[in-house]
């Protein structure tokens, strides 16, 4: 018998709040300080969100996705004063959505999010719904509200399907962070079938790679699950070849920035490797992401992977470890292609290849077993 949402959210309880709405303004966990420090910064405009995104204090795509529905919201309360008519509103949105979307490029619920917040600006005006900039102020407070709640309720959803894949006594390796921290809700997406395991009374433990250059796995996900009581061993990103070849891991679950119609993976740099690994070993690889991760249109050739400071290699938290000119390639990505992922696992079902067929019709469709 499956699992009820409702329950799920009934007793399970996350361990930290990575955002908040309070005030008229949003407060964010600063994921850059974790886990030597717990501080929060409050974000009053689009522009502090775009610079928190930006800067890896909120980071993640769900969690990006989250706080970039909030900084439309934030876009309009910030500019009240300016704001005399909804025409003037929409004006001040679309700059408020074009400030953050340039924040990072390859997450795409980044720009779901705004487009999703400004088409719904646009369409309440448009039929008649909100008749002043104050109502419009309370429409989009109560749809940035239904963006968290509907992910929340994706990641229990993804949670619930990925735990079908998991026995008592079983290893899963991760990638990154996608836990809680990573999606805004304290739940996540890969992390989440582990975490409704361990609810449930299943014995699931972890292997969870560094993640260099910003320490993603060491700070983040052990800091996570460590939390939660799971049982997890930090490794370093080298070391997941060998892990898997001696047995020590039944799954491969990460989470993703983005995934195209056919399947190809955009997540965390160092995914594609242990996809690779895992494909040679035979150990089934998931990626786990809800239908906002999901790009139907673009080719990937079309997805700009973000390339970020060479002194984030460089240095660690500071720290100089090589020469301080060394030419430096620094992707935040890469990209799996299907023929390595064994399934996709989402809030509306288990994505099965072939996926160019069954993408579509799973996200889009009637949602189950594709």
């Amino acid at each position: 018998m499956r699992l009820d949402i409702n329950e799920i959210k009934r007793i399970y309880k996350p361990k930290v709040k990575p955002i908040e709405w309070k005030d008229n303004r949003l407060v964010i966990l600063d994921q850059s300080k974790v886990p030597f420090e717990t501080s929060y910064v409050e974000l009053h405009t689009p522009l502090d969100v775009a610079e928190a995104i930006r800067s890896m204090k909120v980071r993640g795509a769900p969690a990006i996705g989250i706080t970039a529905a909030y900084g439309m919201l934030l876009g309009l309360l910030s500019s009240m004063s300016k704001v005399s008519d909804l025409n003037s509103a929409l004006r001040v949105l679309e700059d408020a959505k074009r400030v953050m979307d340039a924040a990072r490029p390859t997450a795409v619920n980044l720009t779901w999010a705004t487009s999703r917040m400004l088409n719904k600006a646009k369409l309440s005006i448009d039929n008649g719904s909100v008749k002043s900039v104050r109502e419009l102020v309370d429409s989009l407070k109560a749809e940035a509200d239904a963006v968290f709640n509907e992910e929340y309720d994706a990641e229990i959803a993804i949670g619930i399907y990925g735990m079908e894949k998991l026995n008592n006594g079983d290893s899963v390796m991760t990638q990154c962070n996608a836990g809680g921290l990573a999606t805004g809700t304290g739940l996540g997406t890969a992390l989440a079938p582990v975490k409704l395991a361990k609810l449930m009374g299943m014995e699931v433990s972890m292997f969870v790679p560094e993640t260099r250059p910003w320490l993603q796995g060491a700070r983040l996900t052990v800091y996570e699950l460590v939390m939660e009581g799971i049982d997890t061993t930090l490794i370093t990103d080298t070391a997941v070849g060998l892990v898997m070849f001696k047995g020590m891991v039944n799954h491969v679950m990460v989470g993703a920035d983005r995934i195209l119609k056919d399947g190809h993976v955009f997540n965390k740099v160092g995914t594609f490797k242990e996809a690779v690994i895992a494909h040679e070993l035979g150990i089934p690889f998931y990626a786990l992401a809800p239908s906002s991760s999901f790009d139907l249109t673009s080719s990937v050739g079309d997805v700009k992977i973000e390339e970020r400071d060479p002194n984030e290699v460089r240095l660690i938290r500071g720290v100089p470890i090589t020469l301080s000119d060394v030419k430096v390639y620094n992707p935040v990505f890469d990209v799996t292609p299907p023929r390595y992922v064994t399934a996709i696992i989402t809030e509306k079902g288990i994505i099965y290849p072939p996926f160019d067929k069954n993408v579509n019709r799973v996200i889009n469709g009637g949602g189950g077993y594709g």
